[in-house]
């Protein structure tokens, strides 16, 4: 990867995706032109497209670096030589926390994933799935093995728990009264409590 020559050596694309992030935080995916874009990051249009083919690819790495990031860790979870509660617990507070510490780019997404072309928001999609298959796979574990209560359909509890993560960028706040890991405690809890039989 091409390094830039500025200050803090950063990648091209990941100064590409830095730039997008903050102005289609800032403006709005729609309203930032693939011009701010680069003026932002400091390189050309033609650097851009070395690394993305449009802006709609900017918008689809946006949230799937942060997707990989959890696929990986849900792996992790799921595949280690631990009781199933402590397996789905653990993965339940890492997506909280980790959506958290990229919340600009979750939000920006859920507000902007209409503008994905119908491709990529396929793609998306299927990315999503399978993490959420995963997820759902612990949960059904559990269910089988007694360890969970199997009165509400293991789909119900994975949308019940990814609704609240869905929600954080409408009220979370740094500043506020409980951290990233406090906030995932309380919310992989709820999920445990809802399941014990």
């Amino acid at each position: 990867m091409p390094r830039t020559t500025d200050g803090d050596g950063a990648p091209v694309p990941q100064r590409l995706l830095a730039a997008a992030t903050r102005l289609f935080a800032e403006q709005g995916y729609d309203r930032t032109s693939v011009q701010e874009i680069v003026e932002a990051a400091g390189v050309t249009k033609g650097a851009l497209y070395h690394y993305f083919g449009s802006k709609d690819d900017l918008l689809h790495e946006v949230y799937a670096r942060v997707l990989r990031v959890q696929q990986e860790r849900l792996d992790a979870f799921a595949n280690a030589d631990e009781p199933i509660e402590k397996r789905l617990r653990g993965a339940a507070a890492d997506v909280v926390v980790t959506t958290i510490e990229n919340l600009d780019d979750a939000s920006i997404f859920f507000r902007s994933m209409h503008h994905l072309s119908p491709e990529k928001n396929k793609q998306v999609r299927a990315e999503r799935r399978r993490y959420h298959e995963r997820f759902r796979a612990l949960v059904e574990e559990g269910q089988r093995e007694g360890v969970f209560s199997t009165a509400t359909p293991a789909d119900l509890v994975v949308d019940y728990h990814f609704g609240s993560v869905h929600h954080l960028s409408t009220w979370y706040r740094p500043d506020g009264p409980m951290t990233p890991q406090e906030v995932a405690d309380h919310l992989a809890d709820l999920l445990l409590r809802a399941l014990r039989p």
